[in-house]
């Protein structure tokens, strides 16, 4: 009987010193996640801004076949491709220098009969039971088909930018005319694109007044449609009173076209009339004249 007990007693230390090593109690039940970071997630580069926010606590495996795919491609004569290439590797090394939780570990790990890197990488993480962190749309896709973790920095930014709700009103540039004639294409600050209807007459001026109407969401992201913002109209009332107002002054000027060519033939008119009444008046003293030099000369034969 006490052997008995003296055993379960070296059992009870054994498992205790192994939790011990494990973390204890609580590292037992909270174990720390793995995830696979493929070529793809070096060259972005942005999980070193995650992992220096310490939104990344968990230990990080790069595979060496993914460190041999990068070398390949630093060495290779494509210009575009290499610097992409060397940019990973340096961002494999910016990991395994940084001072935060995160663990970064190597993994060795060959797989000879598999020849496709993504295989490899389906392959890895079902052997360590671990996540893949990848920003390949298609890598993605099939390791979710061979039910294995997938984190996706791309679906992150998309889930983390602002939504712009219905009725909205936003200033935004035109940068250029969209697939319709009278569609406008812009930006917003988190580089969602927004499709303003109305907007192509305003592409390339100074930004205008929007309201957003819908969003729509696409496999690639988030899109925003749009108007542009109509100023806001005066009262009925008003509108009566300024068309009666606009009425008024044109009659008026009509009235005043109309009577600036009659005084001319009033003034006319007028000398028309008065010059019969010139003309009977010349016309006795025309005749009298005469008549007074006819006397005249007859009083001058008697007294001859």
């Amino acid at each position: 009987m006490v052997a008995f007990i003296e055993i379960i007693l070296l059992l009870f230390i054994a498992g205790f010193l192994v939790l011990q090593s494990k973390g204890g109690v609580q590292g037992l039940f909270n174990k720390q996640r793995k995830i696979i970071l493929d070529s793809c997630a070096l060259i972005d580069g942005r999980v070193v801004e995650l992992v220096k926010a310490g939104f990344i606590a968990d230990e990080l495996v790069i595979p060496q076949f993914i460190l041999n795919e990068l070398q390949l491609l630093a060495d290779g004569h494509d210009g575009h491709k290499r610097e992409r290439a060397r940019f990973g590797l340096d961002i494999a090394h910016e990991l395994q220098d940084t001072a935060f939780n995160a663990k970064v570990t190597i993994d060795r790990t060959q797989f000879p009969e598999v020849p496709a890197t993504d295989d490899k990488l389906i392959q890895l993480a079902k052997k360590l039971e671990a996540y893949l962190y990848t920003t390949d749309y298609n890598l993605s896709k099939v390791a979710s088909i061979e039910a294995v973790g997938v984190l996706n920095v791309n679906e992150l930014s998309q889930s983390l930018r602002p939504v712009a709700l219905p009725g909205e009103a936003l200033k935004i540039k035109i940068v250029q005319k969209g697939s319709n004639p009278n569609q406008g294409v812009g930006y917003l600050e988190d580089g969602t694109m927004i499709v303003v209807e109305g907007g192509a007459r305003h592409a390339g001026k100074p930004a205008v007044a929007v309201t957003v109407t819908r969003m729509h969401q696409t496999v690639a992201g988030k899109m925003v449609f749009g108007q542009i913002k109509e100023e806001p109209r005066a009262p009925q009332h008003q509108q009566q009173a300024s068309t009666q107002t606009r009425r008024a002054a044109a009659v008026k000027t009509a009235v005043q076209q109309q009577e600036v060519p009659q005084k001319p033939k009033i003034h006319e008119r007028l000398r028309a009339s008065a010059a019969p009444a010139k003309a009977m008046q010349k016309q006795p003293t025309e005749a009298a004249r005469p008549r007074r030099r006819s006397t005249t000369a007859a009083s001058f034969q008697k007294i001859m």
